[in-house]
């Protein structure tokens, strides 16, 4: 899975994104239990959806205010959000 990327994401409802890889898979990933059940305050701003929403799309993986927040592209191709990570 090393040569995968996030090639788009879209915003559904609330903190749910739809995921497009590279290699063509489709992922809807619920960012919600994650952001509001981590308990660390660098985490707190995402809980606002107008906050969730400001991501990029930097070399391939999703990105929030410089890596404030981001996840490893295998989780999310798993939709599989560890907390803690």
């Amino acid at each position: 899975m090393s040569d995968l990327s996030v090639k788009a994401a879209t915003h559904k409802i609330g903190h749910i994104l739809e995921i497009e890889f590279s290699d063509g898979h489709v992922s809807c990933v619920d960012f919600a239990p994650f952001i509001f059940s981590v308990g660390h305050p660098d985490y707190d701003p995402y809980k606002s959806v107008d906050a969730f929403l400001r991501f990029q799309i930097v070399d391939g993986n999703l990105n929030w205010d410089d890596y404030a927040m981001i996840f490893p592209i295998e989780d999310l191709y798993q939709n599989r959000l560890v907390k803690g990570r």
